[in-house]
């Protein structure tokens, strides 16, 4: 039985069309060195093309903030959007490569839905990823990344995911946390 078959079983869809299925993976970098050092923003950008095989593209400040020493215009951080083939090989290595190699991984937090069943993941360095090299290293940075998920809610959604197989914390783990 296929995904589709098993969530409409679940949950009692009757259209195929209604059952949830990510449509993009969004990847995002933010650098704040990037606005006075070019240097960041070109290492940063080879290593998230090598992480998701695409080119980032330079996200720039909307407006000007004094307290941040922050021009409009000046690149921030860089986001890539991934769909189709490279979104699913992007799962495959996500899920089965690098978040196994995460520090003390229990798995994923269960509460980072939103309203419309997109759920967001944060990690802490991009090391965790093997296609990095490790002596091109010049700071470990984090990145954040989005699953845009169509039709759905928190809890068809995260079905989804763990069918797909995304490793979720259990519940007794993520309670005492």
């Amino acid at each position: 039985m296929n995904l589709t078959q098993q969530l409409m079983g679940e949950f009692g869809i009757k259209n195929q069309m209604a059952v949830p299925k990510i449509t993009r993976i969004v990847v995002n970098i933010g650098l704040k060195e990037a606005a006075n050092d070019k240097g960041v923003l070109d290492k940063a950008s080879e290593q998230l093309g090598v992480i998701t095989g695409q080119k980032p593209k330079v996200t720039r400040a909307r407006m000007s903030i004094a307290n941040f020493k922050l021009r409009q215009g000046a690149p921030v951080g860089l986001t890539v959007t991934l769909r189709n083939r490279r979104m699913n090989d992007f799962i495959t290595r996500l899920f089965r490569v690098a978040l196994p190699r995460v520090r003390d991984f229990h798995g994923v937090s269960t509460t980072a839905f939103d309203k419309t069943g997109n759920y967001t993941l944060g990690l802490s360095e991009q090391i965790v990823f093997p296609e990095i090299d490790y002596s091109k290293i010049d700071k470990v940075r984090g990145l954040e990344i989005t699953f845009v998920i169509k039709n759905g809610n928190g809890t068809i959604s995260r079905r989804m995911l763990e069918l797909m197989g995304m490793p979720f914390k259990k519940e007794q783990e993520s309670r005492r946390v």
